[in-house]
């Protein structure tokens, strides 16, 4: 029994510790450090990547991309390293999910696919880089972010099962469900055919 009310508590500090790292607001950061202006009031007022790139700012954008999946993919292996794999799931799973709905900004946050796609490479390399992989190919035949972010998320739980992580896909097919949700609009759009295209403001 004390085993199990240690690890409880083991599980719920890395749960803290990963919410509060996803939950740092790099795209407000980013476009503030760079003198772009509020991202709450550019263009769709997300704080993800696609939104700094309607800055007009490719750098701002890379960075943001390379910064959100960070936090991400630290959160795993700081906690991996620290306390095991089962803590590194808790965290990468609370920093996504701190990504999405930071309490600093009234739990209105980004739509998590850059963090994302850092847990993936954290959890399982072959797993994030054929998540990556996805993504770009979605993106560049569609020239549509969401479409790419979207089928993306939907292929790592296939991806992990494909390549035998088993624990892997069951967290993947949580967070692709969060991402999912997190684009309704999005998809409304797609589905109306106004989506606008990568490059469009």
């Amino acid at each position: 029994m004390p085993v199990l009310e240690s690890s409880a508590i083991v599980l719920v500090l890395w749960a803290a510790i990963g919410y509060g790292l996803g939950s740092v607001p790099f795209g407000l950061v980013v476009t503030k450090a760079f003198g772009l202006g509020n991202l709450r009031e550019i263009g769709s007022g997300n704080i993800g990547t696609t939104n700094v790139l309607r800055t007009g700012s490719k750098p701002a954008a890379a960075l943001t991309l390379l910064l959100d999946g960070g936090k991400g993919a630290a959160a795993v292996l700081l906690a991996r390293f620290l306390a095991g794999e089962d803590a590194s799931q808790m965290a990468g799973l609370m920093a996504f999910l701190g990504h999405c709905f930071p309490v600093w900004l009234g739990f209105k946050g980004g739509k998590g696919v850059a963090t994302f796609l850092g847990l993936m490479l954290a959890l399982a390399w072959p797993v994030g880089i054929a998540c990556c992989l996805t993504w770009l190919a979605a993106a560049a035949m569609t020239r549509i972010s969401s479409m790419g972010a979207l089928v993306s998320a939907a292929s790592g739980a296939v991806w992990a099962l494909l390549l035998g992580y088993l624990p892997v896909a069951l967290l993947a097919a949580l967070l692709a469900a969060v991402v999912f949700i997190r684009h309704s609009a999005n998809i409304a759009r797609l589905r109306a055919g106004t989506e606008p295209r990568i490059g469009q403001k």
